[in-house]
């Protein structure tokens, strides 16, 4: 499908396609693939399906593991901002339809899951004064609320979110503000200031939240999730809304928020911080004196008594990374982990062609795959609809991207964060589960496979891929002891997704935990730990040539039983051992060689009898001048 078929979302329609469906066949599925190329000459196009077979590959092998399971997926999407609404309902009507359902319509459509709805005024508004539900004239204050009212929204926002819940029931909703009434702040503005530090102020805004979760529910719209300030270390916003408050403070309209929502609207969860992954050196510089600049924020409110009406913590992507999410998550696992903004942007001069590829790329590695490896629930972008000159908008950005745009000729199109979000939310499902799968790549470009698995409701498997580097790179995709080849050009991003099926769920064979495995190697080289650390991205490399003797040594702490070992030498092509041999040992000293070969590729499965040992030794027997890396070692029984 090439980039003419999607000049306009009306178009697109015509393109929709089904994920496979769930199937207790017992013969060996095929996967059905669809590809998003950086040319555009791919657009989230079906190519042809790709059957499993049994036997085995040298090749990059992206080992998909059922058996492991991390965090439960809401959904994916972007926000309904004021400007999208105004871009949206500015479309003729046949066209405005079918632009909804190529968003929301879960058949016909991408299936958008998850919105973040700004609470008011955002730099994404389209009138020329921002706004929120209880504006007073300056000097004026509104305690008691008499003044609240949505009904701004009812022109054309709450008219499209009751249309995308209708085109899609299961749609999840966050809401997030930019600003409480001017009144409630230290500015008497909308734009900067903190918000008063005054328990009555911490009251009112609560009942401001609560109230808005309940007028949006009165008008068929009922509020998942809520965030009680939109990035609360911008403290000088570009001329548009924003308010500092520190974590002390957001601890404080927790506090009294909670109760009242647990009360009015007990299905709404609270999210806290909903900010980058580090502090962003221009709010480290607008740190007031006293305050710390480092991003502990949301430790501080996970650490604090607040935090049992916290279901978790929302990330934004313009500072630091997505390691940023797993080091929360591992220092509060009770608590969730929402990935709710990131905006694709570009630079004056820039073609609609480097704007797509660089979009399309940094996306694909950083939001799209990144954050979901690293516990995300959702991956929300910003704007759902813009122009093509990334108007309305007032203050803040000028340079920022959407899903779809519509064009001066009165066309929409669709844009490259349509398929980082696409390639998700099309075909992994609300309240599928993440999976285990082996990956190279990282969020900083290192020209491997990236990759994230999920287990959906229904039982069938999606696996997104994605190929960092700009050459076509071939690899294997295995489920136990079934696999399937492919070939993925440069760039591109593809799903794969295939049926439940009783040959896979009964794959053999499992895989060992080894968890607490550690490694040493000779010669050291680099980090033989990488070896045992369950990520396949980073690798133990001899450092220099290969040369018999070298060998790599695993504790596995306790004696383990296996009968296969996978030794992965990862996606930098060419560092395999020529040869090699593999020992065990009960105690680190005496050394029963149960196996040894000559290397043909990345991957060297090794089956052996059925063996249990604590201490496994692989060994290299060749010689090349290659250095040799094993980037991941995995035990099957």
């Amino acid at each position: 499908m090439g980039a003419a078929a999607v000049s306009s979302v009306a178009a697109l329609c015509a393109a929709g396609v089904q994920p496979a469906q769930a199937s207790d066949q017992s013969d060996v599925p095929q996967a059905r693939v669809w590809v998003t190329t950086p040319d555009r000459s791919e657009l989230m196009a079906e190519q042809a399906p790709v059957a499993f077979h049994q036997g085995r590959s040298d090749r990059v092998t992206i080992a998909v593991d059922p058996s492991r399971s991390y965090q439960t997926v809401d959904g994916f999407g972007a926000a309904l901002t004021d400007s999208s609404a105004a871009v949206l309902s500015s479309l003729p009507q046949d066209l405005r339809d079918s632009t909804m359902r190529q968003l929301f319509d879960p058949t016909t459509g991408i299936g958008i899951s998850f919105l973040r709805q700004p609470v008011g005024s955002s730099d994404f508004t389209a009138s020329p004064t921002h706004y929120t539900y209880d504006d007073v004239p300056a000097g004026q204050t509104d305690f008691p609320l008499a003044h609240f009212s949505v009904a701004h929204d009812e022109a054309q926002i709450l008219p499209l979110l009751r249309q995308a819940k209708q085109l899609d029931p299961r749609l999840t909703v966050m809401a997030t503000p930019w600003s409480p009434p001017a009144w409630m702040k230290t500015s008497d503005s909308l734009v900067g200031g903190k918000l008063k530090d005054d328990p009555a102020v911490y009251d009112a805004y609560a009942r401001y939240l609560v109230k808005f979760v309940q007028a949006y529910a009165a008008a068929g719209v009922p509020v998942d999730y809520l965030s009680v300030q939109n990035e609360p270390q911008n403290r000088a916003p570009k001329a548009y809304p924003g308010t500092d408050i520190d974590p002390a403070q957001e601890i404080k309209v927790i506090d009294a928020l909670g109760p009242m929502l647990q009360q009015a609207s007990p299905g709404t969860k609270i999210l806290a911080y909903d900010h980058n992954w580090t502090t962003h050196p221009d709010d480290v510089k607008t740190t007031p004196p006293g305050e710390d600049p480092a991003t502990d924020y949301p430790y501080e409110v996970l650490s604090s008594d607040a935090a049992k009406w916290v279901a978790g913590t929302a990330y934004h992507c313009y500072s630091g990374d997505p390691s940023a999410q797993t080091a929360l998550h591992d220092a509060y696992p009770g608590k969730g982990i929402w990935f709710t903004e990131c905006s694709g942007s570009h630079s004056a001069g820039d073609t609609p062609a480097q704007i797509f590829r660089g979009t399309l790329t940094w996306h694909a590695r950083n939001i799209t795959i990144g954050t979901t490896r690293n516990w995300a629930k959702s991956v929300v972008t910003w704007n759902i609809a813009l122009n093509s000159d990334s108007t309305p908008h007032n203050g803040g950005c000028d340079t920022c991207d959407a899903l779809v745009e519509k064009q001066p000729d009165g066309s929409v199109q669709t844009q490259a964060e349509f398929y980082t979000i696409g390639h998700l939310s099309k075909f992994v499902k609300p309240g599928a589960v993440r999976i285990a799968s082996s990956s190279f790549g990282t969020t900083g470009w290192n020209g491997q496979l990236m990759d994230v698995a999920f287990r959906n409701p229904d039982g069938s498997t999606a696996l997104v891929v994605h190929n960092e580097n700009d050459d076509p790179r071939d690899f294997t995709v295995s489920v136990g002891a079934q696999s399937f080849d492919y070939t993925l050009p440069g760039g591109a991003l593809a799903t794969f997704v295939w049926p439940s099926s009783q040959v896979l769920r009964d794959a053999k064979p499992r895989l060992v935990d080894t968890s607490a495995a550690t490694a040493t190697a000779n010669p050291t080289g680099e980090g033989p730990q990488n070896a045992v650390d369950g990520d396949a991205s980073t690798r133990w490399s001899s450092g220099t040539g290969q040369a018999p003797g070298q060998y790599l040594q695993i504790d596995l702490h306790s004696k383990k039983h296996f009968s296969q070992v996978a030794i992965d030498s990862g996606g930098n092509l060419g560092d395999y051992a020529r040869g090699w041999s593999l020992a065990v040992s009960d105690d680190g000293t005496t050394w029963t060689t149960l196996a040894s070969g000559v290397g043909t590729g990345q991957l060297t499965t090794v089956d052996v009898p059925r063996t249990k040992a604590r201490y496994v030794r692989i060994g290299s027997t060749g010689s090349s001048g290659s250095w040799w890396s094993i980037a991941d070692v995995r035990f099957y029984d």
